[in-house]
């Protein structure tokens, strides 16, 4: 078979640096850390081929067609030839069998490869397949002489493993790869792959060993032990997740000592019974439930509250605010952009202006002698409750008794930024963190499970849901005149466009181009129009934003910007431009700014007339749906969890085998177990469990993040 390569006798074989395998020089060993992050043995056993091919299996040229994605082809190589020059350089052979031609290309590690290839000889060639004018093409694929592959014998799935092109100009194509890991593989026995799941979980799935799962993902018997390992090994990422995030929760329940909220007095008493806006939705007075027992338990509340736009988070955390003050405690609301904690600002000033309570606004706009006033008021503690952007942690904002504090749109912040307010009191304020972007159940475990989290699935009574349709380029002249009948009606409307980079000049255009021909729709002075992006200095900004807050122009043509915060129940059109230009979130997001009030509400998508069948999809769902829950499902499902803002900070989603999305069963099962662990041992002291208390052990060296979200 392959060379056994050559290891220091003192070193444990996994932990050996990777150039010590044989095959693998020095230079191939940096390449190997920049390109795949593979520095030792042990990460060469965990970076798993993304396909096995089955050596029995040959196609021939002939029985390929255009839906064929990838194929195994044996024949003579009968021709090769550099051709081209500098960057167009190519080293073009074509490969023969008994009934056609295909034409194999290399635009890298071309004099490499021509140097390997020997015209006259069989070759054995896999890779994936590209059509040109009717002819079959295969660009950079894995080769070897098919005289050896028939001289090994026994048929087996033979592992490929992705690569990079740099590997490739180094000779470390897919193949390459697996001839050294098959090699380590025969040195490498049960002693250094020890179990790491509790027997009672083996017997239960009736798993294979941990050291049988490593060596049958790399080189499987067959399809069905390939099958066995991936469903093993795809356990045990979700499962020691699950069991991390656990132990992480369980301490911060057990030993995090908090401020203790005892009482629920006359400030909270008087807003709920005489000032409260509309009667709490059931899931509101649920949440606020959960709060009050957290604030009361004497340890520090860490509470994830997510919530669909509009259904009210901001009035619980104002009376959670108050619950603070009737304790003698300070509050603050971080917002990540100064409209929005301006809005927060007026909304609650305006909602408790009857009550002996102090609120003040800091933002980066401040002016000095106003700045200096709140930090005194903060620091003496005649300020109860204090609403900002990122100010607001910064070192000279020093509380009294700070205890309470509220991070809105929490994806939009740094974990370390939202990590500061927990330094703003001895003892760490109860951090209750908001966001309006719904959450599939199956990322909330995976991201957030080390937290206590609260779902708010109600709407306040009144709210209307709002009709989406979606309508192409030609129906532009309609959709304006349906702005003017609503703004007839005494209503507003938004146009939003796509600015994907504030900063990126054709966008910009793009948004100045619009708004002229929006303005040639709703000439002056029968229409007034705002326009808000973020190339403007905020005093415009805030001023074209009040203008329209207060009904002065009936039209706003803005960027994403308007994301989030803006609350305006007079506006009931909401147009997006270059609709297939955004994600699902966003687009739920944009969406929820209308339908505030109680008339109808309406969201028009609009789009080119030629669309991806990607853009189709999320459209349709946006018409068919206003729930964000099911809206963030189908978009975990499209996109995965790693466009999802926010969540890779804690590296709990780099599976490199398991789906959150294909793999929720086996997720639930995973958590379950972990939980029934956590309950019996906290500590994870008892004989049963001390295996995997040493292998999470192992795992160390990662800051905790997770603890601080």
């Amino acid at each position: 078979m392959y060379k056994s390569f050559i290891i220091s006798a003192t070193a444990s074989i996994l932990s050996s640096p990777i150039e010590y395998l044989q095959g693998v020089s020095t230079i191939r060993g940096d390449m190997l850390r920049k390109e795949l992050s593979i520095f030792n043995c042990r990460d060469l056993l965990h970076y798993y081929p993304f396909r096995h091919v089955d050596k029995t299996k040959v196609d021939t040229i002939a029985s390929l067609h255009p839906q064929t994605e990838y194929a195994q082809i044996a024949g003579t190589l009968i021709h090769k030839e550099i051709i081209g020059e500098k960057r167009g350089k190519r080293l073009v052979a074509y490969l023969k069998d008994e009934t056609g031609e295909i034409e194999l290309v290399w635009f890298q590690g071309i004099n490499w490869v021509n140097k390997s290839l020997v015209e006259g000889h069989a070759y054995l060639v896999f890779g994936r397949l590209s059509f040109f004018m009717g002819k079959v093409q295969m660009a950079h694929p894995e080769l070897e002489a098919y005289a050896a592959h028939k001289a090994g014998g026994k048929a087996f799935l033979e592992p490929i493993y992705p690569s990079t092109e740099m590997l490739k100009a180094k000779g470390l194509n897919g193949r390459a790869i697996g001839k050294i890991t098959y090699d380590l593989l025969q040195r490498v026995g049960p002693q250094e792959l020890p179990e790491n799941l509790p027997e009672s979980l083996i017997k239960k799935y009736k798993f294979l060993s941990h050291f049988d799962a490593i060596r049958q993902i790399h080189f499987p018997a067959s399809e069905k032990h390939y099958q066995h390992a991936l469903r093993r090994l795809k356990f045990e990422e979700l499962f020691f997740s699950q069991l991390r995030l656990g132990l992480i929760r369980s301490a911060r329940h057990r030993y995090s000592k908090g401020l203790v909220f005892d009482q629920v007095g006359a400030l909270f008493n008087d807003y709920y019974s005489h000032h409260l806006p509309f009667t709490l939705t059931g899931a509101q007075k649920r949440v606020l439930k959960e709060i009050r027992k957290d604030t009361g338990s004497g340890k520090q509340m860490n509470r994830l509250l997510q919530g669909d736009v509009g259904s009210g988070k901001t009035m619980v955390a104002l009376l959670s605010m108050l619950i603070a003050a009737d304790n003698g405690y300070q509050s603050v609301l971080m917002a990540p952009t100064e409209i929005l904690a301006q809005q927060h600002y007026n909304n609650i000033l305006e909602s408790i202006k009857s009550l002996p309570i102090c609120v003040k606004l800091l933002t980066g706009s401040s002016k000095t002698k106003e700045r200096r006033e709140i930090l005194k008021a903060a620091e003496e503690g005649t300020v109860q409750i204090l609403i900002g952007t990122h100010a607001v942690i910064e070192d000279k904002v020093i509380f009294k008794n700070l205890g309470f504090a509220v991070v809105d749109e929490q994806h939009k912040f740094g974990v370390a930024q939202r990590a500061a307010l927990w330094k703003k009191n001895k003892v760490p304020p109860h951090v209750l963190v908001m966001t309006a972007t719904p959450i599939p159940r199956t990322l909330a475990l995976t991201a957030y499970g080390d937290l206590d989290y609260s779902v708010m699935d109600e709407l306040p009574p009144g709210r209307q849901p709002i009709h989406t349709v979606h309508r192409f380029e030609n129906k532009r002249s309609a959709v304006m005149d349906f702005i003017k009948e609503q703004v007839a009606l005494g209503r507003q409307a938004y146009v939003i466009y796509p600015l994907i980079e504030e900063s990126s000049k054709l966008d910009y255009e793009n948004l100045m181009k619009g708004y002229e021909e929006v303005k040639s729709f709703f000439p002056e002075p029968k229409y007034w129009i705002s326009m808000v992006h973020g190339k403007m200095d905020g005093a415009q900004k805030e001023t074209n934003m009040q203008r329209f807050v207060k009904g002065d122009t009936q039209i706003m043509v803005g960027t994403t910007v308007i994301e989030v915060g803006v609350n305006v129940p007079n506006a009931s059109v909401m147009v997006i431009e270059s609709a297939e230009k955004f994600g699902l979130s966003q687009l739920h997001q944009l969406r929820g700014r209308v339908g505030r009030g109680s008339e109808k509400s309406f969201c028009i998508l609009l789009t080119g007339n030629k669309i991806s069948m990607d853009a189709r999809e999320r459209l349709k769902i946006m018409v068919a749906t206003n729930d964000g829950f099911k809206i963030s499902e189908k978009d975990l499902e499209i996109r995965g969890p790693g466009d999802i803002e926010g969540t890779r900070q804690s590296g709990l989603l780099n599976f490199k085998l398991a789906s959150i999305v294909q793999d929720r069963l086996m997720l639930e099962a995973a958590r379950e177990a972990a939980e029934l662990i956590i309950e019996t041992d906290p500590e994870m002291n008892m004989a049963e469990n001390l295996l995997l208390k040493n292998y999470l052990n192992q795992q160390k060296g990662k800051t905790a993040w997770s603890k601080i979200s």
